[in-house]
């Protein structure tokens, strides 16, 4: 099932199309496992597996110590969407932008979520965090939450900004409970506040959520800058700040500083233990979530 515009169709019922598209070839939830936590230390026994024995530790001590665990019986997460005007890009009745990529990319993930009686929370920011669900497994709570992408669907707001590192900031403090936090954005915020979005994710790693970066783009124009050689007029979604050029006279320098922000991303993410997904809008949403999901499930 390909997502096509327009999107007339049930937000619902597309979720299911792609995860029933995908569900079957995959042997075990690519999510449970991830609640596994590290509680303690306890000497080894004879017998004990191999794969548990903390080998710094033995490193240190010249003591054999086994890592015991604790497991969580229900994962919780919470979908993260960058909602501000950047993230709607383009505007173009044949083309997916970016957020409606999000929007069924996510709502998938709900249904994935509730298939397995798992808990989930939605939010939602552009400038700043305007919308944050609770966390709940109960289908009145799953059904509210698609209401709330399938509204998202058809957002259209000029001069939006971005601001990632408080919206982000505000769910680390407000999710309580150790959790999966899956972020949609096309890290369009403003250059001089990537310290300050990298501190942000960092706090989330910090209270001890895992992260997911669903990194979107749309890799013919935002990328690699492929327009006609030609006078244009370009507009900044956010700020609405215009300027005409050509595109041939700026291209190479565009694209070279394009890659350098997006690798320094990549290798932030890294650094951080931040599972980044490059999105590229020409691929359809359930091929994206198939090879996330079938590479994560072979790694667990």
């Amino acid at each position: 099932m390909l997502l096509q515009k327009p999107l007339n169709e049930n937000l619902e019922l597309i979720a299911r199309q792609v995860v029933e598209g995908f569900i079957l070839g995959l042997h075990k939830s690519p999510f449970h496992g991830f609640s596994v936590e590290f509680a303690e230390h306890r000497l080894y026994n004879q017998g004990d597996p191999l794969r548990h024995i903390d080998w710094r530790v033995y490193g240190r001590t010249d003591k054999l110590f086994i890592k015991r665990f604790e497991e969580e019986t229900n994962l919780r997460c919470c979908v993260v969407l960058d909602t501000s005007s950047s993230m709607q890009y383009p505007r173009d009745e044949e083309r997916v932008s970016k957020l409606q990529f999000s929007c069924v990319a996510a709502a998938s993930l709900l249904h994935l979520m509730k298939r397995q009686m798992d808990a989930s929370a939605l939010a939602m920011f552009d400038d700043g965090l305007y919308y944050l669900s609770d966390c709940r497994s109960a289908l009145s709570h799953h059904r509210q939450l698609i209401s709330e992408l399938q509204r998202t669907l058809s957002l259209t707001t000029d001069n939006k900004t971005t601001n990632a590192a408080a919206a982000l900031h505000r769910i680390a403090e407000q999710m309580h409970k150790r959790s999966l936090i899956i972020i949609f954005s096309d890290m369009m915020d403003d250059a001089d506040n990537a310290e300050e979005l990298f501190a942000a994710l960092q706090h989330l790693k910090y209270n001890k959520h895992e992260v997911i970066l669903f990194h979107i783009a749309d890799g013919r124009q935002e990328v690699n800058f492929e327009f006609e050689n030609r006078p244009y007029e370009f507009v900044d979604m956010e700020s609405g700040e215009r300027v005409r050029l050509q595109p041939g006279q700026i291209r190479d320098e565009y694209v070279e500083r394009m890659q350098e922000f997006r690798l320094m991303v990549e290798q932030r993410c890294h650094q951080y233990h931040i599972d980044r997904v490059e999105v590229d809008l020409s691929r359809p949403v359930e091929e994206v979530l198939h090879a996330f999901l079938v590479k994560r499930n072979k790694l667990m």
